[in-house]
């Protein structure tokens, strides 16, 4: 995946062009996810393990409709 940075390492897909957007943050052996909307807001945080599961989820198309 092609991405630009953000502030604190947070990073964004190079494909989200609006203020509107997931962003990722890979601190240690932790995942952070938070809005883009809200920067200071909250952020779910996931272990290496859970992240990988849930990216190959996404990926197999577990999610879409």
């Amino acid at each position: 995946m092609s991405e630009k940075k953000t502030d604190r390492g947070w990073v964004t897909a190079q494909a989200c062009e609006s203020a509107h957007c997931v962003e990722v943050c890979f601190d240690g052996a932790s995942v952070l996810v938070r809005s883009s909307r809200e920067p200071d807001g909250p952020w779910l945080t996931f272990d290496r393990e859970e992240w990988r599961v849930f990216c190959a989820a996404v990926a197999g198309g577990e999610f879409r409709d």
